[in-house]
């Protein structure tokens, strides 16, 4: 009951007439990004970092919970008309939503995964509402070494799911470390790589290393890769679905948010594999159904999956500040521009701002729908835009609002040169996410773990003593692991094969 009276209070900050404003562009952008290939929530909500300065905290949260689900929203629309996902959790939908566009029915793929975002995102909402009062109500006996290993477990497990390789994964985290090392230490005041230069004494601002990583490093690797010619978009009418697309669609619908929030809740989850998972659970359960052809189950599923995810995501970020996905890390970053801590304190002491930001993701949803449905020819005709005058004003906007943090021109020589790193970690296969996640949580881990040390006298054994730390190094150490044991077995696998 306390968690509903909470929430109608957020609604009633989400109905302000400022907030809906910021809720219609929040959700109007996230569309607009998801349906452009190349960029995606996580970049849009680096660049439009610096308004923290400028917009209420409960404005900005309100508008960044828009661009993420909206970006969910919109990457299913180059998915299906392009066969080119905006987002990598949109390339399953890829697989039979662009098949059914080849086959005249555009229109129905893009309804179910609209409204399928739509009853996905409502019911992962709802349950955002009863799991984040109790995953606050755990928190509050974390100390300092369940802070730290709960800081390891986020780094393995990110490293190794949101990567080809746990090498790469691991690689991409320790340039996040080193980047949060530069600075003035905490503890002993001591600078450590700022190579003598004053402006680095503070740290690299959280907003050019996601700035420079996502948006510079994205454009530079897109265009990069970018082929001259207008793309080939299939034409689409008015989104409408059939009785019998209903009827095929319901059930994925509810499958997929069944899959999607716990994996999106989990570190490392995503929404990469519940999307993939869902598809696979619609083509087992298809019986003969045409997968493979286009069909609409294979869009249902997946698409419900990948917005269930999002709002699954936001349970570690707000109720324990742990990131699982980009989007989050930078949604972090944000927080920390405001000064704010996101766990069971921010639920205390900012209860407007953190139940007006999931009220708003109700309001977001509903109005998502409105915009998706009758508006999906204009979504069509944006992938006309010429590349190069999108990306070149991608480059001039993230230059402006960086110079705009302290009207420094190192600012804009780091943000050139991690966008130069975050183009070369593209370029070779290493993620993105670690890296901010790395930046992000580890100044935390290593205060976390200064604290737990001199609680215990400088004894090691502190960090284990505590169950939460026992099992969450136990699962950072399993989740290490895991790779190297499939290998072994595949391996022997091959081996008794070849006997």
């Amino acid at each position: 009951m306390d968690s509903l009276q909470l929430l109608l209070d957020g609604f009633a900050t989400a109905f302000t007439p400022v907030n809906l404003l910021y809720a219609l562009v929040g959700v109007t952008l996230g569309t607009l990004v998801g349906v452009l290939p190349g960029i995606g929530p996580a970049m849009t909500v680096a660049l439009l970092l610096p308004i923290t300065f400028n917009v209420p905290p409960a404005s900005a949260f309100i508008m960044f919970a828009g661009i993420y689900y909206g970006g969910m929203y919109g990457g299913s629309t180059t998915s299906i008309l392009l066969n080119t996902p905006g987002e990598s959790s949109s390339m399953i939908t890829a697989l039979e939503g662009n098949k059914m566009a080849r086959r005249g029915r555009a229109a129905q793929a893009l309804a179910t995964a609209a409204i399928g975002s739509f009853v996905a995102g409502t019911i992962a909402t709802a349950l955002l509402v009863v799991a984040a009062p109790l995953v606050v109500d755990f928190a509050i006996s974390f100390g300092p070494e369940d802070y730290f290993a709960l800081a390891i477990l986020a780094f393995t497990a990110v490293s190794s799911v949101l990567s080809r390789s746990v090498v790469r994964g691991l690689a991409s985290l320790g340039i996040g470390l080193v980047i949060g090392l530069i600075g003035i230490d905490q503890q002993t005041g001591q600078a450590r790589l700022t190579l003598g230069i004053p402006q680095l004494l503070d740290g690299i601002d959280v907003v050019v290393v996601a700035v420079g990583l996502f948006a510079l490093g994205e454009v530079l690797y897109v265009a990069s890769r970018l082929r001259h010619g207008h793309p080939e978009v299939i034409p689409v009418g008015r989104a409408f679905m059939g009785r019998s697309d209903w009827a095929r669609s319901w059930k994925p619908w509810l499958r997929g948010t069944a899959l999607g929030f716990p994996f999106g809740a989990l570190p490392g989850g995503g929404a990469e594999i519940p999307t993939f998972l869902s598809y696979s659970v619609e083509k087992r359960l298809a019986k003969g159904r045409e997968f493979g052809e286009g069909a609409i189950e294979g869009v249902a599923g997946p698409e419900a999956a990948n917005n269930a995810s999002a709002a699954g995501t936001l349970v570690p970020l707000l109720t324990l500040g742990l990131p699982t996905s980009a989007t989050a890390a930078i949604l972090l970053a944000a927080f920390q521009q405001y000064g704010l801590q996101p766990g069971p304190q921010l639920f205390d002491h900012n209860p407007a701002l953190v139940w007006g930001m999931i009220a708003s993701l109700f309001v977001g949803n509903a109005m998502l729908l409105v915009l998706n449905l009758p508006l999906a020819p204009v979504w069509a005709r944006v992938l006309h835009i010429p590349r190069p005058y999108l990306y070149a004003g991608i480059l001039l906007f993230a230059a402006l609002g960086v110079y705009a943090l302290n009207a420094s021109w190192v600012d804009l020589v780091v943000l050139y040169l991690l966008g130069l790193i975050g183009f070369a970690m593209r370029r070779f296969g290493l993620p993105l996410a670690p890296a901010v996640i790395g930046l992000i949580l580890g100044p935390m881990a290593e205060i976390q773990l200064r604290r737990a040390l001199a609680i215990g006298a400088g004894d090691a054994t502190v960090l284990v003593t505590s169950p939460i730390a026992a099992i969450l190094l136990t699962l950072s150490a399993l989740i290490l692991a895991a790779p190297l044991v499939r290998r072994i077995l595949s391996r022997r696998k091959r081996e008794a094969l070849r006997t």
